[in-house]
C-alpha cells in the first residue's frame, strides 16, 4: 500500500501545474469470461488523456496501478514502459503546453471490491462486473490524474462479451460490438463508473416542467443480478427516486445535470452505495430476499436520497482535496434524512437519525482518533479512514444544528447560490461559509470555528432548583467539554465549549400514567451555564429533557430525579422522538461507565416491548447485546444472557402474529439464545417441529437461526452444507461461510484464521463473512490464542493487502473478546514498538485499544453494582 499512496502536497503541486481537457477510455472486458490460468486475470485498458501544462518543460506523473503496461506515448513520442512505469505511477518528463498521453495497459480484475470487481454467481455461473473507486481506485482501471480537483469530461467505450449490457455515467449504445457512452460533464476520476454483465434491467422515466416552460426528462434505470430479479421491487426504488428528484428540484433550483439516472445493485460491495453521476451503485443487500421491517425500507430510501443529494453536493460541486470530504458527505447525510422526512412515506426519519446515525457520531467523536469535521488529510490512506461517523453523522448533525441556527430558508438559499457559483468546480470550506453568511446574516466564521474546526462532543445536564411550593425557581443547563470523567481532551487541544441552540422540555406523568410534555423553551447555550428563564415558575417536572426535539449535537445527561423517572416510567413517554433521545442518552451513560450494563439491560427488558418505532427497537436490541458482550461484568454475563433470552422469547410469543415486531424479536432471540432449550426451539423452528403463530421462517431467517446453532455446536458442517444446497446463491454462500467459521472448534478457528490472514484467495465478501464468524462471545477461551498472533501479523497484512482488506482484517480480528488488562497491555506494547508503522494502521489499532479500555471501565462499573 505505501507505494500506492498520494500525498496532499503532491496533489496540490500537480493541480497547480496541470489542467485536464478530457479523457477517452477504451476497456476490453471480454477476458472476464472463460477459463484463465493467469493470476491476476487482466483486461485491456487504453486511455487517451489530453491536458495542459502551465510550465512547459516540467515533469509530472500520471497514476496507474496495473500488472503491466504495453505501451506509453506522450505527444507522439513512444516511452519505454520499463523506464517510466513503476507499478503505480507513470513519469511524464518534458511536458509541452498542450499534451496528449496514450497508455495501453493490462489492468487486473479485482476480488476486493476496489477497481474493476469481478463476481461469479454460484447460482448460475454468470459473471458480473462493476467499478468502485472512492477515494482513489479508478487508477486500477485506467491511467489518470487521481485527485478530485483535476476534473475533466470523460468518454468511455467498452467491448464486452456478446450478450452483455454495459453501463457508464453517460447514455450508451452498442455500435459494432462496442458500447459507446456519451461524453460526461467535467467530473472527478473517483466518480466515473462502468458496470457490465447480464444484469436484469428495469426502466422508468421522470419528467419535470419548470416555471420557464422548459421540461427536463430523465431516463431512469435499475439493475441487479438475474438471480435477484424475483426479489427486486424496482417500483419502490423508482418511487423514492422520483420523490427525491421532486424534492431536490423544488429546493435546489438547479436541474439535475447528468442526463440519465441508473441505479445498479451489485454483489460483494464494500460500501452502502456510491454517487457516480448517472450510474449510482448500491450494495445488493438492499434487495430483500425475505421479510424485513419498515426500518430496512427506510434505510434503503435514505441511502437512495443520500446518493441523489451527492449529484449536487459532491458531483456538480466537488471538494478540492479530501480535507473537505465533509462538504459532500455531511450534506448528503443531512439531506438524505431531510428529503426522506419531507418527500417520502418515512416521515419519522428524524427519529432514526437521532437514535442511529448520531450514535455512530458519538462513538467516533470519543475515540482518540477523533478529528474536526474539517479534517487534516495528509494522504490517501488518511482519506480512506475518514469516511467515518464524524465526517458523515456528526457533520450531518452539525448541519441540522446550523439549520436551527441560521434558518431553513437561509440554508437552502445558500445551497442554491453555492451550486450556481461553483458548478463543475472544486471548493473549500470558505466557499460554502461565504454564501451561508450572505444568506443568513450570521457570523459563519465563528460558528465554523466552534463546530467544524474542533473535535469532541459536549454534554448538557439540567440543574433544577425548586421552591417550597414545588415550582421551578431556576432551571439551568450546564455544558461540559467532555462527556465523562475518563474521556481525554480531544487531540486538537483544549476541549471546546460550543454555542448550542437547544430546546428544553418538561415532562410529567398524567393521571392516566402517561409521561407527556407540558412545557418547552428554546435557548442558546454558549458557555458553561445558561439559565432557562422562560421555565421559571413552572410546576416541578418528573423529567427534564435537554435537547428536546434533537436540535443540536450533544450528549444528553439527566438530573437524578429525571433519571429515577426514566428507570420507572421510560415506556410511558408518549412522544417517540423524546423516547428515542432518552434511550440514546442512557446508552451513552452505559458506554461512559456511568450506568451499569445490567441496569441498561434491565431497562431494555422492561420497556423495549412497548417501543412503537421499529428502528429504535432494533437499535435497542443491538445495544443490549453489546452491553452484555462488552460492558457487563464477566461473572454476570451468564445470568444477563439468560435474562435477555427469556425476555426476548417472552416478547416473541406475545407479539402480533406476522408483525414486524415479531420478526424483530425472533432475530434478537436467535442472537442471544444459548441454553439447550433455546437452541432446541431454534432447531425446531428450522425443522418445522416447532411453531410460533405468524412467524414465517423464510430463507434469511433460517440463516439467522443457523448462526447461533453453529456457534454452539448444534449445526455441524453437514447441516450447513445441506442448507447451502437449499439456498445455493451468493447470499447463501456468504451465510454458510460465516456459520462455518462460527463453529466451536480449534481446527475451525485455525482454518478461518489462515484463510483470511495467511491467504488472499477469498473475495472481499467471503473474507468479511469469515471474519464475522470467527469471534463469538461464547468462545472467548477458544480464540484467546489468536491475540498474540494478531499483533504479530497486522503490519505484514497491512503492507501486503489492499487498504480495504487491510482495514477489514485489522478491525475485525482485533481481540475485543479477550477483555482483560493483558490484551490492553499487548495493544499498548504494539503501539509503543511500532511508532513508525503506517499512520492509518496505528489509528485502527488505537481505536480498537480505546474500545477495549472502555469495555474494562464499563465492566468495573457493572461489577460495582452487584
Amino acid at each position: 500500500m505505501p507505494g500506492e499512496n498520494l500525498s496532499r502536497d503532491e496533489a496540490q503541486e500537480r493541480a497547480a501545474l496541470l489542467s485536464v481537457d478530457g479523457y477517452e477510455v477504451f476497456l476490453d472486458l471480454r477476458s472476464a469470461l472463460g477459463e484463465s490460468d493467469q493470476e491476476p486475470r487482466t483486461f485491456r485498458s487504453v486511455t487517451t488523456l489530453r491536458f495542459r501544462c502551465a510550465d512547459p518543460g516540467a515533469t509530472s506523473f500520471a497514476d496507474l496501478i496495473a500488472p503491466s503496461v504495453t505501451a506509453v506515448s506522450l505527444n507522439g513520442r513512444d516511452l519505454d514502459p520499463a523506464e517510466v512505469f513503476d507499478g503505480t505511477r507513470i513519469t511524464l518528463d518534458d511536458l509541452a503546453a498542450e499534451n496528449e498521453l496514450v497508455v495501453d495497459a493490462q489492468c487486473a480484475f479485482s476480488r476486493t471490491g476496489e477497481g474493476m470487481h469481478r463476481f461469479v454467481d454460484p447460482e448460475d455461473g454468470e459473471v458480473y462486473l462493476y467499478t468502485q473507486y472512492e477515494p482513489a481506485d479508478s487508477r486500477r482501471v485506467f491511467a489518470n490524474f487521481e485527485q478530485p480537483d483535476l476534473k475533466a469530461p470523460f468518454r468511455f467505450e467498452v467491448r464486452a462479451p456478446e450478450g452483455w449490457t454495459a453501463w457508464s455515467n453517460g447514455a450508451g449504445e452498442l455500435v459494432d460490438g462496442v458500447w459507446k457512452f456519451a461524453e460526461t460533464k467535467p467530473i472527478s476520476t473517483y466518480i466515473t463508473a462502468v458496470v457490465a454483465g447480464p444484469y436484469h434491467y428495469v426502466t422508468d422515466s421522470y419528467s419535470r416542467t419548470f416555471e420557464d416552460g422548459t421540461t427536463l426528462d430523465i431516463p431512469l434505470g435499475a439493475l441487479c443480478r438475474k438471480g435477484l430479479a424475483k426479489h427486486f421491487d424496482a417500483d419502490d426504488v423508482f418511487l423514492v427516486t422520483k420523490q427525491g428528484l421532486d424534492f431536490f428540484h423544488d429546493n435546489f433550483d438547479y436541474p439535475y445535470p447528468f442526463g440519465k439516472y441508473d441505479q445498479a445493485f451489485v454483489p460483494e460491495y464494500n460500501l452502502g452505495a456510491m454517487e457516480n453521476p448517472g450510474c449510482v451503485t448500491f450494495r445488493e443487500e438492499f434487495i430483500f430476499r425475505g421479510k424485513v421491517t419498515q426500518a430496512s425500507y427506510e434505510r434503503r430510501a435514505n441511502v437512495i436520497l443520500h446518493e441523489m443529494a451527492h449529484m449536487w453536493f459532491g458531483d456538480l460541486v466537488t471538494m478540492r482535496w479530501w480535507d473537505d470530504l465533509w462538504l459532500k458527505e455531511s450534506f448528503a447525510d443531512f439531506m438524505g434524512a431531510f428529503s426522506m422526512v419531507e418527500a417520502t412515506r418515512f416521515t419519522n426519519g428524524w427519529i432514526t437519525f437521532a437514535n442511529n446515525r448520531k450514535a455512530w457520531a458519538y462513538r467516533a467523536d470519543q475515540l482518540p482518533s477523533t478529528h474536526p469535521v474539517t479534517a487534516d488529510i495528509r494522504d490517501l490512506e488518511d482519506a480512506k479512514l475518514n469516511f467515518d461517523g464524524i465526517t458523515y453523522a456528526k457533520g450531518a448533525s452539525v448541519l441540522k444544528q446550523l439549520v436551527a441556527y441560521a434558518g431553513r430558508d437561509a440554508f437552502l438559499e445558500g445551497a442554491r447560490r453555492y451550486f450556481k457559483r461553483h458548478a463543475y468546480g472544486n471548493t473549500r470550506l470558505g466557499d460554502l461559509l461565504s454564501v451561508l453568511e450572505e444568506t443568513s446574516g450570521r457570523d459563519m466564521a465563528s460558528w465554523s470555528r466552534s463546530w467544524l474546526q474542533t473535535a469532541g462532543v459536549n454534554s448538557l445536564t439540567p440543574q433544577v432548583i425548586l421552591n417550597a411550593e414545588g415550582r421551578i425557581t431556576e432551571l439551568s443547563v450546564l455544558q461540559e467539554a467532555s462527556g465523562s470523567a475518563h474521556q481525554p481532551a480531544p487531540p486538537t487541544g483544549t476541549p471546546e465549549l460550543r454555542p448550542h441552540r437547544v430546546a428544553v422540555g418538561l415532562y410529567r406523568r398524567t393521571p392516566e400514567g402517561e409521561l407527556t410534555r407540558y412545557a418547552r423553551a428554546e435557548l442558546d447555550v454558549e458557555g458553561p451555564r445558561a439559565v432557562v428563564s422562560e421555565l421559571a415558575g413552572e410546576e416541578a417536572p418528573d423529567l427534564v429533557l435537554v435537547n428536546d426535539d434533537d436540535l443540536t449535537y450533544c450528549k444528553i445527561r439527566f438530573d437524578e430525579n429525571s433519571l429515577d423517572t426514566l428507570r420507572a416510567h421510560l415506556g410511558d413517554l408518549t412522544d417517540p422522538l423524546a423516547r428515542a433521545l432518552c434511550w440514546s442518552a442512557l446508552w451513552n451513560l452505559t458506554r461512559d461507565a456511568l450506568m451499569p450494563a445490567r441496569d441498561f439491560i434491565g431497562l431494555v427488558l422492561r420497556f423495549a416491548g412497548r417501543e412503537s418505532d421499529i428502528g429504535v427497537l432494533q437499535m435497542l436490541h443491538t445495544w443490549a447485546e453489546s452491553a452484555l458482550t462488552f460492558y457487563a461484568a464477566p461473572e454476570w454475563r451468564e445470568e444477563g444472557g439468560r435474562a435477555l433470552a427469556e425476555g426476548a422469547l417472552r416478547e416473541l410469543r406475545i407479539a402480533e402474529p406476522g408483525s414486524q415486531n415479531q420478526l424483530t424479536w425472533a432475530r434478537f432471540f436467535a442472537a442471544v439464545a444459548s441454553s439447550a432449550a433455546d437452541l432446541q426451539l431454534l432447531q425446531g423452528l428450522l425443522e418445522g417441529t416447532a411453531k410460533i403463530d405468524g412467524l414465517d421462517v423464510d430463507q434469511e431467517l433460517r440463516w439467522s437461526f443457523l448462526g447461533p446453532l453453529a456457534a454452539h455446536g448444534v449445526a455441524d458442517e453437514r447441516v450447513l452444507a445441506a442448507e447451502l444446497v437449499r439456498d445455493d446463491t451468493a447470499s447463501g454462500k456468504r451465510h454458510q461461510v460465516r456459520c462455518l467459521a462460527a463453529r466451536p472448534s480449534a481446527a475451525v478457528k485455525a482454518q478461518a484464521w489462515a484463510s483470511v490472514v495467511e491467504s488472499d484467495s477469498l473475495s472481499n465478501a467471503l473474507a468479511g463473512a469469515t471474519i464475522s464468524g470467527f469471534a463469538q462471545s461464547s468462545q472467548r477461551e477458544l480464540t484467546a490464542p489468536y491475540a498474540p498472533l494478531y499483533f504479530a501479523a497486522i503490519e505484514r497484512v497491512w503492507a501486503e493487502r489492499s487498504i480495504q482488506i487491510g482495514m477489514d482484517v485489522v478491525r475485525g480480528l482485533f481481540p475485543h473478546l479477550q477483555d482483560d488488562q493483558g490484551t490492553l497491555d499487548a495493544a499498548d506494547l504494539w503501539l509503543a514498538s511500532h511508532e513508525s508503522a503506517a499512520p492509518a494502521l496505528r489509528r485502527l489499532v488505537l481505536e480498537a485499544r480505546d474500545d477495549l479500555a472502555r469495555s474494562l471501565q464499563a465492566q468495573a462499573c457493572d461489577a460495582a453494582a452487584s
